[in-house]
């Protein structure tokens, strides 16, 4: 009996072209996309998050984008647990899986599993929100420095997903995230997975990222930020705070120019990027970083050789 292919997992920064390397794959292979972006899972975010159209969808399927409200949660747990069920759904059908997406910490629990973390303290994130709305996100990162400076060197202090986590966990546990995560390892898979990192020389890339964000602009960015704030999706809320929303919505509030704000974009969107990029070099082998080209390439090898299961 043939072998099944291995789980194809497409990651790498924002804007080095994973979603165009599925579409090129899916010309000769019956591929069905599962999104590993944490923001293109919210319902009325299509631009800034690049999410693939409608029309594009229909070509390609696309699971996990458009299965939240912006006002609603979603975690790395639900991803894992979502992603699994797709999985199974596709193969089922004769067709092939594919996780397409730049979220580091989705990839890496999918691959390895969750570790034993406590579950979310909505009491705990608001109290931890509020510090972070009235002092900023760098506030927190001393008192993260303090309680566990091994988690703290990998977390930006911009970062404030990760520390208002990281310190629920602290608060909720009396254990450090570095003890949790040494615990449960992360060097045995629990996945059959291949894992194609798309490294790009970092100069283009920053190119890229600046033509794309002002086609975002003449897309329509500006008018897709006031539909959600018309909608009661306030700028405090956390998908709001997004590379590109927040800044838009300062332009809205008339607190930058609309040159300022494009600029602001680029640079955080650039800023994302290099921490993108220095996560991937800490958490993947080398042998998984590839050109698009030599991905393409290996990917078409290997799902012409080990066909899925039937």
């Amino acid at each position: 009996m043939d072998r099944p292919a291995p789980l194809i997992i497409i990651t790498g920064p924002t804007g080095c072209g994973k979603t165009g390397l599925a579409f090129m794959l899916a010309q000769d292979h019956p591929l069905e996309v599962i999104s590993a972006d944490s923001m293109q899972v919210y319902r009325f975010m299509d631009i800034a998050t690049a999410k693939p159209t409608h029309l594009e969808r229909g070509r390609l399927p696309h699971h996990l984008v458009d299965i939240r409200n912006p006002d609603e949660a979603f975690d790395a747990g639900s991803f894992v647990s979502l992603a699994l069920e797709a999985i199974e759904r596709i193969r089922s059908r004769g067709r092939i899986p594919v996780i397409v997406g730049g979220t580091g910490l989705y990839i890496q629990a999918l691959i390895y599993g969750l570790c034993n973390a406590p579950p979310r303290s909505e009491t705990l994130r608001r109290a931890l929100r509020s510090l972070v709305d009235e002092k900023g996100a760098p506030h927190l990162w001393p008192y993260l420095k303090r309680l566990d400076p091994e988690i703290a060197a990998r977390v930006a202090p911009q970062d404030a997903g990760r520390l208002i986590r990281y310190l629920e966990i602290i608060f909720l546990t009396g254990r450090a995230p570095s003890a949790l995560h040494a615990r449960h390892g992360f060097t045995r898979p629990g996945l059959d997975a291949r894992l194609f990192c798309l490294n790009p020389e970092r100069k283009t890339l920053y190119a890229d990222i600046d033509t794309r964000v002002v086609a975002m602009l003449e897309s329509g960015l500006v008018q897709e930020t006031e539909r959600l704030l018309k909608m009661g999706y306030a700028r405090d809320l956390a998908p709001m705070k997004a590379l590109a929303y927040k800044h838009v919505i300062a332009y809205l509030a008339k607190e930058i120019s609309l040159d300022m704000a494009t600029t602001l974009i680029q640079r955080d969107t650039r800023r994302y990027a290099k921490r993108q990029l220095t996560w991937n070099r800490g958490h993947y082998d080398p042998s998984c970083f590839y050109s698009k080209d030599s991905a393409f390439q290996e990917i078409d090898r290997l799902l012409r050789y080990q066909p899925p299961p039937p």
